[in-house]
């Protein structure tokens, strides 16, 4: 497929009005889009004529659940991005990622991954009963740590059929030294693609049935303690000589009675195998700290009810998806007592 053909008219506008989707209200947004027509086709003779240039990043920090320095492209370069995703990338890398990955891919995600987990947990269960080992693994620094170079010799090869490399090595490359943006919408793909080879090494390599991997973490379920310890070693070998990775101080075996951390819950197992998912005690007082803070910021007037609701709403989603019916009340009761005044979202009383 030529460049023409990914990056048409049709194409680039298509991923504009994606692009623009709950940010028309910022100003990059509103700039572009008061344009969009010339700007879309501006951007199209430029890759036409191999004249565009990724532009400056644009650099913040955020500091939940830990720091993290975001590089955020221009609305422009985003807009392209998720043509090149749509085009390109997903359709390509989506063909060599095993199925138990699931971040950032249609149909997959943190709750599927959760009940994925939950499915391991019981196979294994049935068979072993809950005399088993877990092995939870988390990449020290990824998206900072992926190599330029064994990035590039990996994905090259399947883009052949694409006259686009010239355009994916720039993105890669816009970053100097090791590392790929956070801000990037391609970075979630080159960073779901980087660690496939060591997903298939685990499954038929090391032929780990019940293995499950989420962007930098995994969690694997073994029969026993010392596979448990063997096959650890082997996995960190293999990932600092193959893809110059390495683990943080979270990568450890578990009894698999004991649970482990994944996905924001804590997931175990009970002597009759019901599986128990726990939100973490870490995000439990992270959120009783945030209801305090909304509770000072609307009564200054700092922040509005509605958007209490949607971040209150969104936790609430998420815990829905473990067995925490009383932590779900008792934030409740701390979002009811925001609004006690009987001043409540939009100025009106909802209790």
């Amino acid at each position: 497929m030529t460049t023409e053909e990914v990056f048409s008219f049709e194409n680039i506008y298509r991923a504009y009005l994606y692009t623009r989707k709950g940010k028309r209200d910022k100003e990059c947004v509103a700039r572009y889009g008061f344009h969009a027509m010339e700007a879309v086709n501006h951007s199209k003779l430029l890759i036409r004529d191999r004249r565009y240039k990724i532009g400056d990043y644009y650099k913040f920090s955020v500091y939940y659940p830990k720091e993290r320095t975001i590089m955020a492209p221009p609305f422009r370069d985003r807009v392209i991005q998720r043509c090149l995703c749509e085009q390109v990338l997903m359709p390509v890398i989506e063909r060599h990622l095993i199925f138990d990955t699931y971040a950032c891919r249609v149909g997959k995600g943190t709750h599927a991954g959760l009940e994925r987990t939950e499915e391991f947990f019981k196979r294994h269960y049935r068979k072993h009963g809950a005399d088993g080992w877990v092995i939870k693994g988390d990449i020290s620094k990824y998206f900072y740590s992926i190599n330029h170079e064994i990035l590039k010799n990996n994905l090259r090869p399947l883009l052949k059929e694409y006259d686009v490399w010239w355009i994916v090595e720039q993105i890669i490359d816009s970053t100097e030294g090791n590392g790929i943006p956070l801000g990037n919408q391609s970075s979630q793909w080159f960073a779901n693609f980087y660690l496939s080879k060591f997903d298939h090494f685990v499954k038929e390599k090391l032929k780990i049935k019940y293995y499950i991997h989420y962007m930098d973490d995994w969690v694997a379920v073994v029969e026993n303690k010392e596979e448990a310890k063997q096959k650890l070693e082997t996995m960190k070998i293999f990932l600092e000589e193959e893809l110059k990775l390495k683990t943080n101080k979270k990568t450890q075996i578990f009894p698999l009675k004991n649970g482990v951390d994944f996905l924001g819950f804590h997931v175990y197992i009970t002597n009759s195998g019901k599986v128990i998912r726990k939100i973490r005690t870490a995000s439990k007082k992270a959120m009783k700290r945030k209801m305090k803070s909304f509770k000072k910021k609307y009564k200054e007037g700092e922040m509005a009810g509605d958007a209490i609701k949607r971040s209150y709403e969104s936790w609430k989603g998420h815990a829905s998806h473990g067995d925490c019916y009383g932590l779900i009340k008792e934030m409740g009761m701390l979002y009811k007592d925001i609004f006690k005044k009987g001043d409540g979202i939009n100025g009106t009383s909802n209790w």
